[in-house]
């Protein structure tokens, strides 16, 4: 009879250590600030800072926009691919309970940990692709395109 309760018993201390593992890898930011960590530039230069939270911007067809947001909420980018010129700015906005990070890919840029509400503003120097992602939750993962900004319209050749 003693084997019967042993093995349930287990199981549950089992599920009750990987729920309370769970909880600290997502539930809080362990007493670290919100202030984002400087970034080592290899393509991009280093963050700009925090800033409050931009409305998406309006362009001109064709024409990368200046500056993005990108809400950071339910473990997902949204929108999970940006669009802005060389020179523009993506603000990240963390609109979820969980502590997040956003990290690229190639190490150019790092937040640190955002709890709920905290933001992060990166500015992109450099023309290219990146990928980026949370550090806390890999499986999260999203782009920002850099284009180079277009020198001029063109004509409509009547």
């Amino acid at each position: 009879m003693p084997s019967k309760v042993r093995i349930p018993l287990t199981v549950l201390l089992l599920a009750l250590i990987a729920g309370a593992l769970a909880a600290v890898a997502c539930g809080g930011d362990n007493g670290a600030t919100s202030t984002p960590a400087s970034a080592t530039a290899t393509k991009a230069p280093q963050a700009s800072g925090t800033a409050a939270a931009t409305t998406a911007p309006t362009s001109t067809p064709g024409a990368a926009a200046k500056s993005a947001s990108v809400a950071i909420k339910d473990f997902d980018f949204t929108p999970a691919t940006v669009t802005i010129a060389v020179g523009g700015t993506v603000t990240w906005t963390n609109n979820g309970p969980s502590t997040h990070t956003v990290a690229a890919d190639d190490g150019s840029f790092d937040s640190g940990n955002l709890s709920q509400g905290k933001t992060f503003s990166h500015t992109f120097q450099t023309a290219g692709t990146f990928s980026y992602h949370c550090g806390i939750h890999p499986f999260m993962k999203a782009t920002v395109i850099v284009q180079q900004a277009s020198s001029s319209s063109a004509s409509p050749g009547y």
